[in-house]
């Protein structure tokens, strides 16, 4: 029971029972909501589903931050900076059905190749926050970064833990991976990486190397057909070799309103 001679400030109680609950959007919002509520003649269930509605959504933006947060990926390189009709037809269609990341629950695996600055980058990195943004957890890494701390947890003997700190991730990234000269262990912990994720989970792979070529990576002919294997076994392969530079593109648009500036003033 409530002490007469201390009335309770319901308003001040409320809020910090959400708080100690956890609902800070509900916290923050049920004052203002109220009032509207009041004035818009909500009914009591229709008052709480909005508060409730609001709280959801502050979740899924937090849930959101955090998860770009330890994602690692290139903020610049999202699908609102890169243009899609540089692309054929069959990879922009490709890349649309990609996007929802239903791929993700049959583990299948993407790879982008073709030649340097086309993009491939790019439309793995802006996928990538599709994903986040369904919900799924990414992590983005250069190829070389990735084998380099396998390496080292396979030199501390903690390589199976350092393994399942990146089973946690829905979908890994790695870019790059043709660059990579590696050595015989370096190769070694990449297989091992690539065979822990079959036909679990996903990973997305960036490449200059056609298949033919990618014996540069793995070294063993037998390691290098295995390890392709299970890479395409479930595979979208976004086939970029016959895509101009789009690097190159992009430098040319950049370039253009200087050269009218220049002609411009020339003519004055």
């Amino acid at each position: 029971m409530s002490n007469p001679t201390h009335p309770i400030n319901r308003h001040q109680d409320l809020k910090a029972i959400l708080e100690r609950l956890k609902l800070t959007g509900m916290a923050s919002q049920f004052a203002d909501l109220a009032l509207r509520a009041a004035k818009e003649g909500l009914s009591h269930e229709a008052y709480l589903h909005e508060l409730a509605r609001q709280e959801e959504a502050l979740r899924q933006e937090r849930r959101t931050e955090r998860l770009v947060r330890a994602s690692g990926l290139p903020l610049e390189k999202t699908f609102r900076t890169f243009d899609l009709k540089w692309l054929s037809p069959q990879l922009q269609l490709q890349i649309e059905r990609l996007k929802p990341g239903t791929f993700l629950e049959q583990a299948v695996n993407v790879i982008a190749v073709g030649k340097p600055g086309v993009g491939k980058s790019h439309v793995l990195a802006a996928l990538g926050y599709e994903l986040i943004l369904s919900g799924h957890s990414v992590l983005w890494t250069p190829t070389s970064t990735l084998v380099q701390r396998l390496l080292a947890a396979k030199r501390d003997l903690r390589l199976p833990q350092e393994l399942a700190k990146l089973d946690k991730y829905a979908c890994v990234i790695l870019d790059d991976i043709g660059y990579v000269q590696h050595d015989r262990d370096e190769m070694e912990v990449l297989f091992t990486f690539l065979s822990e994720r079959y036909e679990r989970k996903s990973v997305l792979i960036t490449t200059n190397l056609v298949f033919s070529e990618w014996e540069r990576i793995f070294k063993n002919p037998m390691t290098t057909m295995a390890a392709i294997d299970r890479v395409i076994h479930h595979c979208v392969i976004l086939d970029m070799m016959a895509v101009d530079s789009y690097r190159a593109h992009q430098a040319n648009h950049q370039h253009l309103p200087q050269q009218e500036e220049v002609k411009t003033g020339t003519t004055k």
